[in-house]
């Protein structure tokens, strides 16, 4: 009788930089992997406080919890002894987080020794096909790691993205009552929900105010849905004091409603019933690109502005010909030339409001394109397997 290979095992370390970026990333991968491929993964986490916040089930006082299938340990440092034992077939070093010595020490003693990626941030710039799957040689043992970068073309490991999500996205758009129902059980009122929709997720930097008045003055109703803590300091302007999830308050054309922090799932159902969302950092990022609807990214800070070269890369290919969304972004992540009053941002809004057919038409057009490159989970397992 045949017997069945043994069971692939994976572990990710993740360190909590970006709040929810981080952890939403590994997250998502380590569901993925475990649930279409049958990966036993254990996700190592340094903060369990921001996991919770993304995904409720998560105990925060638990060492040690399994958590929909995935085998989740709370990482406690870099001290630590580790056996072989310990040691799983495929070792992710998401961004570059440095392994704890005693767990590199184990995977040299390991036979077979792991395959050993670093999985990098997602850029749109050209040097990332070139170092997409290069190796780098441990300098005392004999351990090679190899890099592995999400991307958006054929030479890289393409974009995070579940096998159901674009069918479930599509019976959930295609099907009016049930975008309806979800924003009432956010707590939306029926104005609210007729209401031209705008959800808002961005770092404390962005110019959250002035694009607030633009849309107070704005010739219809704009509901902006915010999670709680996000642009804390515009939102608790617009109420004229500190607000909590479940807060709303209207000034002219916007009403601004205080959402609380949902489950991933919940997170895409929120991007695919608004007509506009802005997000941030990586994992919202990529989320709205498989929404099927105009967004806006605000990028996460970098020393000596490299994030602005890393945002223009990404909208030389993304918003050729969208003339209002390059202007609107390179401005939101403080790059476009100054803007001194809110009246310069109500200018932005309406050129970009006149141009959201077009750039809901390139979303679609977008996600074809993407599709094309396969998704990670399967290119990152397909790469290991090629290593081993």
């Amino acid at each position: 009788m045949s017997q069945n290979p043994p069971q692939t095992t994976l572990t990710i370390f993740c360190k909590v930089v970006d709040n929810y970026g981080d952890i939403g990333i590994c997250w998502r991968l380590a569901r993925q992997l475990r649930h279409e491929h049958g990966v036993a993964v254990t996700l190592w986490v340094d903060d369990l406080k921001s996991f919770r916040r993304i995904c409720p089930d998560v105990d925060v006082h638990a060492a040690q919890q399994e958590v929909q299938g995935v085998r989740v340990r709370h990482w406690l440092g870099q001290d630590g002894s580790y056996t072989p034992a310990e040691v799983d077939d495929i070792v992710i070093e998401f961004f570059g987080c440095d392994l704890p010595p005693g767990y590199v020490e184990a995977m040299a003693q390991r036979s077979p020794r792991p395959v050993w990626l670093n999985y990098e941030g997602l850029s749109a710039e050209e040097w990332v096909e070139g170092c997409h799957r290069l190796p780098s040689m441990h300098p005392r043992l004999k351990l090679t790691k190899h890099f592995f970068f999400p991307g958006f073309t054929n030479r890289t490991g393409g974009l995070l993205r579940e096998r159901a999500l674009g069918a479930e996205r599509g019976a959930f758009q295609s099907e009016p009552g049930r975008a309806q129902a979800f924003l009432r059980g956010l707590g939306l009122r029926e104005s609210e929900i007729a209401a031209f929709k705008v959800s808002l997720f961005c770092y404390p930097f962005a110019p959250v105010a002035a694009l607030f008045g633009a849309w107070e003055r704005n010739a219809a109703p704009i509901a902006c849905l915010v999670p709680e803590g996000v642009a804390a300091d515009a939102v608790a302007a617009f109420f004229g004091r500190a607000a909590q999830a479940g807060d709303c308050a209207t000034r002219g054309a916007l009403t601004v409603r205080v959402l609380p922090f949902v489950a991933q799932p919940d997170y895409d159902r929120l991007l695919w019933a608004c007509d506009l969302n802005f997000v941030r950092g990586e994992d919202s990022w990529v989320r709205a690109q498989w929404a099927n609807r105009p967004f806006v990214w605000h990028i996460y800070l970098q020393d000596e502005n490299l994030h602005h070269k890393k945002l223009r890369a990404f909208l030389d290919r993304y918003a050729q010909g969208l003339d209002s969304l390059r202007d609107v972004s390179l401005h939101w992540n403080g790059t476009g030339p100054g803007l001194a009053e809110e009246q310069d941002w109500q200018a932005l809004w309406l050129a970009l409001q006149a141009e959201l057919p077009a750039i809901a038409g390139r979303a679609g057009a977008w996600e074809a394109e993407m599709l094309e490159n396969g998704d990670v989970a399967s290119n990152l397992l397909g790469f290991a397997a090629s290593l081993r």
